[in-house]
């Protein structure tokens, strides 16, 4: 049966042991929140019935830690939330978080930054690298720590790959032709990472010809992203790994060198030490393709091994099969689906100061497509049933697919490398960095300050 959002998120509830009490507390909305997760029920009814006489909509967010870990009081803490809100929603979880994106207008109480640490710190202690106080005031992070969520594991639970075994493409009998890989080529170095293996890591740290890069993997908006990690101003490549923690249903990784959390769609420090530092970490080509195309046009490439050092079932179609093949969410992020549904591919670009998308079906009818950001003039070449799209300047020129190639206004052919567009007399058109996603994702990140491709 394919996996629902209620069907998961009731589930987290599960299994979490929880601190005790802690020492004697003087905030009596502290007190009340806290209640919900460890208080008796006369405690709990107390707790409630304060926070209903106060009237203020600010304990919400508390409240809504209280609603996710504590299910059998998650009725009692509605009603509360309706009294103070005066909205109908029900006892879902998932369906107050989107109330709450919706309004930002609520400032959280100061309470809620005591007891949400308390409660994630009870899942893992080693949250605390992420979770000191002096980064958690609201004027310090660049993201609400409200809409801040557990997404099931701990801190590294989702393993990187870090400088990880590599193959030759002749030794890689475990994949299917059409299994899909992430493709890099950097200065000549072909690799091949297959999705059936990142889905399980999500990360992984490497150098690809002589260039420190980190593919960032959600797969929970279905995007890869390669940056790179050498940052003006820091001697080192950070290092990164999967925090354990979402935003709007995309995952906050980490660099381990400063425990910063960073939104991994746009490369930016939201938590933590780095969030001031003005870093952007620069986005590199990446394609997904099939292995067979893939190592069709790239024989010398090397592909990871499945000796990752962990045991995982690396089968294909196997990792978070239920949720891929789902159109729901597994945690709660708005997004306007009116021209498209939440879990439609994207091919996505954020260069030249702007950003823009084209939806991954618009190549299924059009193979090349000539397009422009900020009035850069790109030239667009896609295949949507491989999920692949490259990106390249066009300058002056207008393409146009022939014979499985491409041809320019003048009947020119030209060769498309993993780095530039190749024309007979030689010169060279780059590659534009891109990635795939969910529309979702795209849409709640970027909203209106982003531009969609309509045929």
């Amino acid at each position: 049966m394919p996996i629902t959002r209620r069907s998961f998120a009731g589930s987290l509830s599960v299994g979490i042991i929880l601190p005790g009490a802690l020492s004697a507390q003087q905030d009596r909305v502290l007190e009340a929140v806290r209640s919900t997760l460890f208080g008796s029920a006369s405690e709990f009814e107390q707790g409630m019935a304060f926070l209903t006489e106060r009237g203020n909509p600010d304990v919400v967010p508390a409240l809504l830690t209280g609603m996710r870990y504590g299910r059998r009081r998650s009725n009692e803490i509605a009603r509360v939330m309706r009294s103070l809100t005066g909205e109908d929603i029900g006892a879902d979880w998932f369906d107050w978080m989107l109330w709450q994106e919706r309004n930002p207008q609520i400032v959280p109480h100061p309470s809620l930054i005591p007891f949400k640490r308390e409660v994630l710190l009870g899942i893992d202690g080693n949250f605390d690298d992420f979770l000191r106080l002096k980064y958690l005031q609201p004027d310090k992070m660049k993201i609400r720590l409200e809409e801040i969520a557990w997404g099931g594991v701990r801190k590294d639970g989702i393993p990187s790959l870090d400088n990880p075994v590599l193959i030759p493409a002749a030794r890689a009998d475990y994949l299917k032709g059409d299994d899909l890989v992430f493709g890099v080529s950097i200065n000549g170095d072909e690799r091949a990472y297959p999705l059936r293996i990142m889905g399980w890591h999500e990360m992984f740290n490497e150098v690809i010809g002589g260039v420190p890069v980190a593919l960032a993997y959600c797969t929970l908006c279905g995007s890869g992203i390669l940056f790179e990690t050498q940052v003006p101003g820091r001697g080192k490549p950070l290092i990164f790994g999967s925090s354990g923690f979402l935003y709007r249903s995309n995952k906050l990784m980490f660099d381990r060198q400063t425990n910063s959390l960073w939104n991994q769609y746009t490369g930016r420090p939201v938590v933590g030490p780095l969030v001031d530092s003005g870093i952007e970490l620069k986005q590199r080509p990446v394609v997904i393709t099939t292995w067979e195309s893939w190592k069709t046009s790239h024989p010398k490439t090397q592909v990871l091994s499945l000796k990752t050092g962990h045991r995982r079932n690396y089968g294909s179609g196997v990792v978070y099969r239920e949720y891929f093949a789902s159109p729901e969410l597994m945690f709660p992020a708005l997004v306007d689906q009116s021209r498209h549904q939440q879990k439609d591919y994207v091919f996505t670009i954020r260069q030249f100061g702007a950003a823009r998308a084209w939806p991954l079906d618009t190549f299924s009818k059009a193979r090349v497509i000539n397009d422009a950001i900020a009035n850069r003039p790109l030239v667009l070449i896609g295949n949507s049933d491989k999920r692949a799209v490259r990106a390249y300047e066009r300058a002056s020129h207008k393409f146009t697919a022939s014979d499985g190639g491409l041809v320019d206004e003048t009947g020119r052919k030209w060769t498309m490398t993993e780095e530039a567009l190749i024309g007979p007399d030689g010169a060279q058109l780059p590659r534009v960095a891109g990635h795939i996603s969910y529309w979702f994702a795209w849409n709640n990140y970027l909203g209106d300050t982003a531009t969609v491709y309509r045929r």
